[in-house]
């Protein structure tokens, strides 16, 4: 192995090696561990430390790293005391986590640190973000994010580059390439020879080095990001390396020939970069002893610590009141003169005066900016805002939400425009389980706003019609809003966009230019999780949200019901004691909603009516949702699958109960 110091002193090189070989010491005694039955599962990274040391030497300590499993080297490095990792490890209280998550499934600001999800990829938008906000505020910053070979193979890889490069974010994104993906071999997995050959379909710089020759490593990161912080781009760095264990302890190597083993042994990063040190001087084994140690011994102050420390004593409140970041409680009531607004120019003026009120808040989203968004709610906005803060993206959901959370990390407000809401299937995961899981996780806030155009009512057929709020009712973390009027939409949008935490804003398209209201002028938020109740008498109380509203709303004032209606406005949380009040005053229950019927949000609210409102109940709950199949694309047939044909019936049948 070629080791080339570069005016490097034996000072650097000492305290090179001294960050070299603590992540494998602190393997070692893990692994250990793990024969005794002390700690859980572990993901080796013995073979892989001089990427991981080597990059985060070469960074500014307050530059962002998103490293993967094999990355221990990335939080040594960082100097991370050892009783806090172990902590985290063990999912003890004073981890990181809290006890909630494992190994290096956490972030911490402290250290600049975003670790992994579970869903590998998943990140690389991430660090998208973080980069973008580092040149809208032209720090001259880079991040750098880590991928294994086998990851690359996701949708998640390729649409974070393409971002990346259309938009000349100063990223690293480093592939550990280390020959398998769990069991599967390179050659599996994909069919190039090397990944620097597709830096050229991304018009992007590639790097290939040998990630085992630490100063290599060290080198090569210090000069990209030295020129990445004058000129920012993003860069593909490979480097080559191999894993000496098994992808996780309990798995093996069996599927591994043997001979490789031996041949990288001789690779091995820390005894050759020990043999050089000693070769020409720079250290002696006097020294090496020491400072083995002196690690061993800050590893048994950690363990002996945190093998004393209780196990995690469960807390009920805490654990949902970690759910969100607290909320500041800013209501700026309406005041001042209003106007007719349509649904669409409700939106749209309550999105550009939380773009002025907020300087730190980005708009992203396809055709957002010239075009406008292809309901015009973002028209012209890029003349008033520029286009930094209006930014077009490529057809990229998955990674477009992931830089928004990366953005939130740096203290940005985000607003990501779905084009329709049925396309957000395309960045599920970033929802449920990168934004929705922030805050709980790591106390990061994820201050992201996803603005779904939904609903049917407009012949779009299966795949720009869906209602498809229910999705994310079950996943605790995430907000949801739904007004079915002007008024509510301004105001609960400066709301939703105040608010740290994710709120998924639905905007009904049937509704945009069919329905106006008075909306006052001026910017106002309005509270979330109170429902509005149109009273019109107390036979029956209709519970709903979006268009359901006005087509209770028809058939009550039309027909002379004396019913009230229950605007929900926001989903989640939704207004349970307005709807008990409502149950009580009333006594019978219909739950309308646009959303197919089976697992929808009107069947939760009916089962919670059920178990808490029985005794005022005069009759069993009822529900009224559209038919159990994909919203069909002609008229007649999607009439027959909208619930507001079968209203009258199902309404005076519960009357006559």
């Amino acid at each position: 192995m070629d080791f080339q110091r570069n005016n490097l002193s034996n000072e650097a090189l000492l305290h090179i090696y001294r960050q070299l070989i603590k992540p494998r010491i602190i393997e070692e005694k893990m692994l250990i561990l793990l024969r005794q039955g002390k700690v859980g599962k572990w993901f080796s990274g013995m073979g892989q430390e001089a990427i991981s040391v080597g990059t985060t030497l070469a960074l500014q300590e307050d530059e962002y790293i998103l490293p993967l499993h094999r990355n221990l080297g990335v939080f040594t490095t960082r100097n991370i005391p050892f009783k806090k990792l172990f902590a985290q490890w063990q999912g003890k209280k004073s981890g990181f986590t809290k006890g909630r998550d494992r190994s290096f499934h956490f972030g911490t600001n402290e250290y600049h640190i975003v670790g992994m999800i579970s869903h590998l990829g998943a990140m690389l938008g991430v660090a998208n973000g973080i980069s973008l906000a580092h040149k809208l505020n032209g720090e001259g910053k880079i991040s750098v994010v880590f991928s294994g070979d086998g990851g690359t193979s996701e949708g998640d890889f390729h649409e974070a580059l393409n971002v990346a490069a259309v938009w000349q974010l100063p990223v690293i994104f480093l592939i550990e390439n280390n020959g398998y993906g769990l069991s599967t071999p390179s050659n599996e997995q994909f069919r190039c020879k090397q990944f620097i050959d597709k830096g050229i379909g991304y018009g992007m710089e590639a790097v290939q080095i040998d990630g085992n020759n630490i100063l290599e490593v060290y080198e090569t990161v210090s000069k990209l990001g030295e020129d990445m912080r004058r000129n920012p781009r993003p860069v593909l760095l490979e480097c080559i390396t191999f894993r000496m264990r098994g992808h996780e302890e309990a798995s093996g190597t069996k599927y591994v020939p043997q001979n490789l083993f031996e041949d990288w042994q001789k690779k091995d990063p820390i005894d050759n970069f020990e043999a050089w040190l000693l070769n020409e001087g720079i250290i002696t084994t006097e020294v090496i002893t020491d400072i083995r140690k002196e690690i061993l011994e800050e590893i048994e102050l950690g363990l002996e610590a945190v093998f004393e420390e209780p196990e995690v004593e469960p807390d009920v409140v805490e654990e949902l009141n970690d759910l969100y970041a607290p909320v500041p409680d800013t209501v700026v009531e309406p005041a001042g003169s209003e106007s007719e607004k349509r649904l669409v120019d409700a939106i749209s003026d309550g999105l550009k005066q939380s773009m002025q009120k907020h300087s730190n808040l980005v708009i992203m989203g396809q055709d957002v900016a010239e075009y406008g968004g292809v309901f015009k709610i973002t028209d012209n906005f890029y003349k008033e805002f520029g286009k930094e803060r209006v930014r077009n993206t490529p057809i990229t959901e998955s990674s477009i939400l992931g830089a928004g959370y990366g953005l939130a990390i740096e203290g940005y407000k985000a607003v990501v425009e779905m084009q329709f809401a049925d396309f957000v299937s395309c960045g599920f995961n970033q929802i449920v389980n990168n934004l929705a899981k922030s805050h709980y996780r790591w106390a990061q806030p994820a201050d992201v706003v996803v603005r779904m155009p939904t609903g049917a009512g407009v012949q779009a057929g299966p795949f720009h019609s869906q209602s498809n709020e229910a999705w994310f009712y079950h996943v605790p973390g995430l907000k949801i809003y739904y007004p079915s009027n002007p008024f509510d939409a301004k105001g609960l949008l400066g709301t939703a966009i105040n608010d740290p935490n994710p709120v998924l804003f639905f905007e009904h398209k049937f509704l945009y230019r069919s329905i106006s209201g008075m909306v006052p002028d001026a910017y106002y938020t309005l509270p979330e999780g109170v429902a509005s109740v149109h009273d019109h008498g107390d036979e029956i109380c209709i519970i709903t949200y979006g268009w359901g509203v006005h087509e209770a709303l028809k058939l009550v004032k039309e027909n002379n019901i004396p019913a009230r209606v229950i605007d929900l406005r926001s989903l989640m949380p939704w207004d349970k004691n307005t709807v008990a009040e409502q149950v009580k005053a009333t006594g019978k229950v219909l739950l309308l909603t646009e959303d197919t019927l089976t697992g929808s949000i009107a069947s939760d609210i009916s089962a919670w009516i059920m178990e808490n409102c029985f005794q005022w109940l005069d009759a069993p709950v009822q529900r009224l949702g559209s038919l159990d199949s994909p919203v069909p694309l002609a008229k007649s047939l999607e009439d027959a699958y909208l619930p507001w044909g079968r209203l009258a019936t199902v309404v005076e049948s519960l009357r006559q109960y």
